[in-house]
């Protein structure tokens, strides 16, 4: 005899809400979506060796050449420790290299290796692939406007958490 309710393990299967969450429906599908798009990324990225985040720390250093490690923490909005860490594994790969800065021997330049011009096209084959998938299903006029309504998001919870980056305000202006 059935008495019309899930299980359990019914329960984890579906989409439904947790109760805890009905208050903030968009909240929770915004994770939900960055988590899936992280694994993505990852997935996307283990053919050219690289962990998600790591990519775009190269990014940086392909378009702006040698920089300061602080300019990458700033850049990339992460914590010095995580920064510090992603150099060391992509220093261990070959793909960075670190030396003091001679305009302040207190300063660290991080650059891209020659070998790692290799990944470029790579990264950027990945990234193409990664958007296709992400996207997949809308229409360029959906394209654009969630675009939109992402960089709104976007200045909200920077306004929010007071970590608004100048680029960043200048680009939604």
């Amino acid at each position: 005899m059935t008495t019309g309710r899930a299980t359990p393990a019914e329960d984890a299967c579906t989409n439904a809400l947790p109760r805890a969450a009905l208050g903030g429906p968009i909240s929770h599908a915004v994770s939900r979506v960055a988590r899936l798009h992280r694994i993505a990324a990852g997935k996307a990225l283990r053919g050219v060796d690289l962990y998600p985040g790591q990519e775009l720390l190269m990014m940086h250093l392909w378009d702006r050449g040698a920089v300061r490690q602080t300019e990458l923490i700033r850049a990339l909005e992460l914590d010095p420790s995580t920064v510090t860490k992603m150099l060391q594994r992509l220093e261990q790969t070959g793909h960075v290299r670190r030396r003091p800065d001679p305009a302040d021997r207190r300063a660290v330049l991080v650059e891209a290796t020659d070998e790692s011009c290799a990944l470029h096209t790579a990264v950027e084959a990945a990234w193409g692939d990664l958007e296709e998938h992400t996207l997949a299903g809308l229409d360029p006029a959906e394209r654009t406007e969630l675009l939109r309504l992402l960089a709104k998001v976007e200045e909200n919870l920077c306004r929010e958490t007071e970590d608004c980056p100048d680029r960043r305000r200048a680009a939604s202006a």
